[in-house]
Formats: C-alpha cells, sequence, structure tokens
C-alpha cells in the first residue's frame, strides 16, 4: 500500500513539473521575461519572480525519471516505444504546422526536416535527447549505481556537483563549456542524485517543513541573486553575461529548489481523487511537452493564449493560468488518443507474422537484460 501511495506522490509531483514546464515556456518564448540590463517594472519583476517559483521543473521531471530508472531494468521495447512517440510528434506536428501555415514558407528548409526526422540526434526535443542517451546507458549506469556504498555515492555525488554546479555558481564569470543544465551531463547528475534519494534518503529532509523552506530557499535566492545581478549591471554595466545565470538548472539555487521539491512530494500522504486522478495521467504528460514545444508551434502558441495582451501582473497571472490549463488538458487528450490508436494498431499488426517474430525478438532482449540485473 505504501508504494501505491508514494507513487500517486510522485505522479501528481510528476503533472505539476509539467504544468511548471508550460509556465517557463509560455513566460519565456512569449516574450514576457525582459532582458535583465533594462529597468524593470512591476508586470517584469512578476514574470521573473514566477520564472524563480517554476524553473525547478525540469531538475524535478529529471528526478521522478531517475527515482524510478535508477531501480529499473533496461528495455528495448521501452526505447523504441519512446522513440516512436516522439518521432509521431515530431514529424506529425511539424509538418501540419507547415500545411496549415503556423510556419511561415520562408523558415521552412531542409534543416527544418531533417529536424523532424531525425529528433533525437538533431536536438528537436532536448530533453528528449538527454533521456535517450542516458537510458541507453542505463545498464552500466543503473548497476553501478546499486553496487555502490553510501560512502562511495556521496563521495561522487560531492564531485559531480562540485564540477558540474557549484563552481558554476559561485564564479563571477561564464564558462566556456557550461551547457546551462541543457545536457546528457547534467541529466546524469541529477539522476544520480535521484538514485542517492531512492537508495538512502536524507533523514534531514524528510520533515515536510524542511523541505518546503529547502524549496522557499532556492526560489528566494535565484530570484534574489538574479535582482542583485540586475542592480548591479544597472549601476556599472559589469557582469553582464551572468545576469541569467542564477535561472540555469545546474545553478546551485535551481537546484536546491527541486531537490525541497522533489522530498516534499515524496514524503506527503496524498489520498484520494487527486492521487487517482494524477496516477491516471501522468503517463501523458510527456506528451503535453512534445506537442507544445514542438518546432513548429514552438513560438506560436503563446500569442495564441493572449502572451500579447497582458498588461499588467495580475494580467500575467491570469494569463499564465489560463495558458497552463489549455495546454496541459489538450496535451493529455492529444496523447490519449495517440496512445490509444498505437495501442489498436499494435493489436492488429501482431496478427502479421512477421511483425510478431520482431516483438517476441524484442522482448528476448528485455528478459536478457532482465536477467542480468536480477
Amino acid at each position: 500500500m505504501q508504494k501505491k501511495e508514494r507513487m500517486a506522490n510522485l505522479e501528481v509531483l510528476r503533472c505539476v513539473a509539467m504544468m511548471m514546464v508550460v509556465v517557463l515556456h509560455y513566460l519565456g518564448k512569449g516574450g514576457l521575461l525582459p532582458d535583465l540590463t533594462a529597468p524593470l517594472s512591476v508586470q517584469d519583476m512578476a514574470a521573473w519572480l514566477l520564472e524563480a517559483f517554476c524553473i525547478v521543473a525540469v531538475n524535478v521531471y529529471m528526478m521522478i525519471s531517475g527515482y524510478f530508472l535508477c531501480e529499473s531494468s533496461f528495455k528495448l521495447s521501452r526505447l523504441l516505444t519512446l522513440w516512436l512517440q516522439l518521432w509521431l510528434y515530431s514529424v506529425g506536428i511539424g509538418v501540419l504546422a507547415v500545411v496549415t501555415g503556423i510556419v511561415p514558407a520562408a523558415e521552412v528548409s531542409t534543416h527544418y526536416y531533417l529536424t523532424l526526422l531525425f529528433p533525437v540526434t538533431m536536438g528537436h526535443y532536448w530533453f528528449l535527447t538527454a533521456y535517450v542517451f542516458l537510458y541507453i546507458l542505463l545498464p552500466f549506469v543503473g548497476i553501478g549505481l546499486r553496487r555502490m556504498t553510501k560512502q562511495q555515492f556521496q563521495v561522487t555525488l560531492v564531485l559531480l556537483f562540485a564540477a558540474f554546479c557549484l563552481i558554476k555558481s559561485i564564479l563571477p564569470f561564464r564558462l566556456e563549456e557550461d551547457g546551462k543544465g541543457y545536457d546528457c551531463i547534467w541529466y546524469l547528475c541529477v539522476f544520480c542524485a535521484a538514485a542517492y534519494l531512492r537508495r538512502f534518503g536524507i533523514p534531514f529532509l524528510q520533515k515536510k517543513s524542511r523541505a518546503l523552506l529547502l524549496y522557499l530557499i532556492g526560489v528566494i535566492g535565484t530570484f534574489g541573486e538574479a535582482m542583485l545581478l540586475h542592480l548591479f549591471y544597472q549601476r556599472t554595466g559589469s557582469l553582464e553575461l551572468i545576469l541569467k545565470i542564477p535561472y540555469e538548472y545546474n545553478h546551485i539555487f535551481p537546484f536546491l529548489a527541486s531537490v525541497g521539491l522533489f522530498c516534499l512530494f515524496l514524503d506527503s500522504d496524498i489520498r484520494g481523487k487527486i492521487g487517482s486522478v494524477a496516477v491516471k495521467i501522468a503517463p501523458y504528460t510527456l506528451g503535453v511537452y512534445l506537442l507544445h514545444e514542438n518546432l513548429g508551434v514552438r513560438y506560436a502558441w503563446q500569442k495564441w493564449l493572449g502572451s500579447d495582451r497582458i498588461d499588467g501582473a495580475v494580467s500575467l497571472l491570469l494569463w499564465t493560468v489560463i495558458a497552463v490549463i489549455v495546454v496541459f488538458v489538450l496535451g493529455i487528450l492529444v496523447d490519449v488518443i495517440r496512445k490509444n490508436i498505437c495501442g489498436g494498431l499494435h493489436k492488429i499488426f501482431l496478427h502479421i507474422r512477421p511483425y510478431r517474430v520482431l516483438t517476441e525478438k524484442i522482448q528476448a532482449v528485455d528478459n536478457m537484460f532482465k536477467r542480468e540485473v536480477s
């Protein structure tokens, strides 16, 4: 029973994290986050504060994946299913955007179509590129993490986060090779942190008030540091290159906030309709991302949902809530339809011998890795 409740908790968090992702894309790609080199209005500061509350989204989503994957075996079937889902969204929505004129003819190029056809290697969805890379490494990474002692794990995590998080967070200049958290390296770091939480936990953060406090410290730290850098730039004209660095996924403040929020939900007891509904819709949340972040509509849907009509802090909050509800619900519905269609086709194709033989061979590969990690 405890396992079921905990899963419900993390599925609620998965839904919350995806809603936060929509907020980030609405603000950032809707032109609602002004450059920090310019003077800021009340609306501008409200937008940056909202960004600070939601910047944990990607790290949290990574943590949820890592929390479950670290105790799972590699499945070729899962990798192929994910790739097919990714490809259908990439090509389907991308081509539809061209046909309907959402993407201007002048912007349609060979590179555009190549990005649709090869979404993983062309980085159409950077998060999925990192996820696929890590999932392919799961037979190596997963087994290694499960065999490490607590002390080995702690030393490794300290080294990882010192190199790829702490150093960039305290230096007054930008590191040339810093991926800002949009890369496989950072995903691996967060994956390892989630695996540590799964195996050993952090007793100090098992008290919900402490986990909430850590989240708020991360949020306030993110917003506060950005505003201090903004004021410093306004007076001196210096540090322009690092004005937005507190909002990068691999900065210490967003990471601490994500750990706090993750632990808050991890040790919460969510029951009733909220938990049961979340368990049902959470498997479709990736569809929300694949739909609204498709190259064909990536910079278009924000205006459809009022980003160019906002004229104050209250208006900003109202339109953001509307955008999140519309995009999230639509994304879930589209992915439900996709899954049902694909599931129906799969059952039909099973009557075709070559397809059935192929699925059996894929299952054999799954079993091979299952035996290896059992």
